[in-house]
């Protein structure tokens, strides 16, 4: 096993989790133009995220929400476990209160969209780092109006597997279900969400948030 780097007690140590290259790049070469920031690491998935911290000794993590392997609220908390001086950073483009609210739970520091000015994402950094709370303005106003998923876990499922724009029949072959009681819950999540359609229930869901775990 090799040792674990040495920290500089002036220099925030970073690691990027994003699946985009070039957007990770893009920040990583951003960040690094901060004297007091370098970039120790960069993954493109989630699950590849705790083993980086470790490995690199990262001070904050600055985390997608959507990625493969696992999701980047998932990764937060795991990472919260695992590493837990390692402190989160969201950076995401789906800036939705749902996602905010989860990520907070999650034990993340703070939540920025990736159109944050270069400037204020390093400050938000630091700010994180401190173990300061940092949230888009935006979104945290939204979070005040949006309240907490009303769906079940089942209605969840239901509607996440309803996304792919499947049959019932197919729906409820994916989760082991008989055709009707696909038909109760999305009847009542179309309900719970105020939607026309199962169509429309999963898109008003997914932008509250409701159907990322």
């Amino acid at each position: 096993m090799n040792p674990e780097p040495s920290r500089s007690p002036q220099v925030i140590r970073l690691l990027l989790a994003d699946d985009q290259a070039l957007v990770r790049g893009a920040m990583a070469a951003l960040l690094d133009l901060e004297t007091d920031l370098t970039v120790v690491a960069e993954v493109g998935r989630g699950d590849e995220v705790v083993e980086a911290a470790r490995t690199r000794a990262a001070d904050v993590a600055l985390l997608d929400v959507q990625m493969p392997g696992l999701d980047g609220i998932a990764a937060a908390r795991l990472l919260r476990e695992a590493v837990p001086g390692c402190r989160v950073l969201m950076v995401t483009t789906f800036g939705r209160a749902g996602y905010l609210r989860q990520a907070m739970a999650a034990g993340a520091g703070g939540f920025v969209v990736k159109d944050t000015p270069a400037r204020q994402l390093a400050d938000a950094v630091r700010r994180v780092h401190q173990g300061l709370i940092v949230v888009d303005p935006a979104l945290a106003a939204q979070s005040l109006t949006h309240g907490d998923s009303p769906l079940t876990d089942r209605e969840t499922d239901v509607l996440r597997a309803a996304r792919t724009g499947g049959t019932v029949a197919d729906i409820a072959h994916e989760l082991r279900l008989s055709d009707g009681t696909v038909r109760n819950h999305l009847s009542a999540a179309i309900g719970k969400t105020g939607a026309r359609t199962r169509a429309e229930a999963a898109r008003l869901a997914t932008d509250n948030g409701w159907l990322l775990t």
